[in-house]
């Protein structure tokens, strides 16, 4: 069996052994097996990111595989080629010197080939009777063959990570234009409201996209889009049944411009598209259950909170719930409070609340009273989550100091 037995490089080139293993790991090559030799390639080109090669290193080992005679790799036929350095340079398109052997250490750095050296290092084949080929020293093809279910695999994770980038890229993008063709609006057709804060903080959310930006980094930022967008449009809302129900029109307007007000007892309105709101009996007498907001949201527009979670930190909601659950205690609320807080808002958005409440501790005379008052007028649908997290945020990013 070609593949079958550790060699080791021929000169001062060194062996790891993470490439012993994978020697060994051709060893246990089932026989019979065969696998087509360019849709393994195929596959290693769709891998390549995760397998951590460039481009030039697949034209090399496109090169070697055409000096493959069969169109199937199987250890009946064997699986060592023996093109010299000049050979492979001319079917890898001109290749240096130079280049050429830093891909092709990269091929076997990443156990996509094998080395199998003669004794002097040279790339031959020995015939025996019948011009049969005995033994052949060059590069083992027997890791593509050993891992050709991996690397299929690893090529279909490969495929769908690109289209959900590609998706939530597509999505940012939407979202990023409407924010923008809305705040336009609102602001050159003189609609009431804070307009230049929200504004601000749109920028400084543009500003994190990274220039070559990866689906991690996209996807919170697309959350915050998209709560920020709904909360444009929850607005615009707001003055357009102002409009129309008229007795109301004087409370919505205060309401609107003073969303980042100094006085804690004033809260926005909210209206039956946010996201988490109840809609008031002037607009719709239906309650709603409210939703939970995205948790990196609660945590930039309530950073201190992470300081009462286990460890300092905050991975997920069990964890904001526990440093809720301290907070509260710290700030003298009631069990029966938070309780009461947990049943009507839930508890994800209760322990919300109680991050909000933290960042706002020193404009709250109680924090026990406070918190039964928001929960009456989440009961009677007259509060909502998301005016309280976004007057956080925008304070945090006016100490920023971001640029018009």
């Amino acid at each position: 069996m070609q593949g079958g037995s550790v060699t080791t490089p021929f000169g001062r080139r060194p062996i790891s052994l993470a490439q012993i293993r994978e020697q060994m790991r051709t060893a246990e090559i089932k026989s019979g097996k065969s696998v087509d030799k360019w849709k393994v390639f195929r596959d290693a080109c769709e891998a390549r990111a995760a397998l951590g090669i460039q481009d030039r290193a697949l034209a090399v080992l496109d090169a070697l595989l055409t000096f493959y005679p069969e169109s199937e790799l199987s250890e009946e036929r064997g699986l060592v080629v023996f093109p010299s350095n000049d050979q492979l340079s001319v079917r890898a398109h001109g290749i240096a010197g130079t280049t050429l052997r830093r891909h092709l250490a990269a091929l076997v750095e990443a156990g996509l080939i094998q080395r199998k050296d003669s004794a002097n290092g040279k790339r031959y084949a020995r015939k025996g009777n019948g011009g049969v080929i005995e033994e052949a020293f060059g590069f083992n093809l027997a890791p593509l063959l050993a891992r050709a279910e991996e690397l299929a695999h690893m090529a279909q994770q490969a495929a769908a990570e690109r289209r959900r980038f590609r998706a939530t890229k597509e999505a940012l993008s939407i979202c990023r234009r409407d924010v923008r063709k809305l705040l336009t609006a609102a602001i050159e057709e003189g609609a009431a409201g804070d307009w230049g804060r929200i504004e601000d903080y749109f920028i400084a959310l543009i500003g994190r996209i990274p220039r070559t930006p990866t689906v991690s980094d996209i996807e919170p930022i697309l959350d915050e889009m998209q709560m920020l967008r709904d909360e444009v449009v929850n607005r615009l809302e707001i003055l357009e049944n102002s409009e129309e129900t008229g007795s109301n029109a004087v409370q919505i307007e205060r309401h609107i411009q003073n969303s980042n007000t100094e006085s804690i007892h004033e809260l926005e309105p909210s209206s039956r598209n946010e996201p988490g709101a109840k809609p008031s009996p002037a607009i719709k007498p239906m309650r709603e259950p409210i939703k939970a907001f995205p948790l990196g949201m609660v945590l930039q527009a309530c950073p201190e909170i992470r300081d009462y979670a286990p460890n300092g930190t905050v991975e997920n909601w069990r964890d904001l719930m526990s440093a809720a659950i301290v907070v509260r205690s710290m700030l003298g609320v009631s069990p029966s409070a938070y309780q009461e807080a947990c049943e009507i808002l839930g508890a994800e958005n209760a322990a919300a609340v109680m991050a909000c409440i933290l960042g706002r501790a020193g404009q709250i005379n109680s924090a026990g009273g406070y918190l039964r008052d928001l929960t009456r007028k989440a009961e009677r649908g007259e509060f909502s989550l998301g005016p309280m997290l976004m007057a956080l945020m925008r304070g945090s990013v006016g100490q920023k100091k971001i640029p018009a």
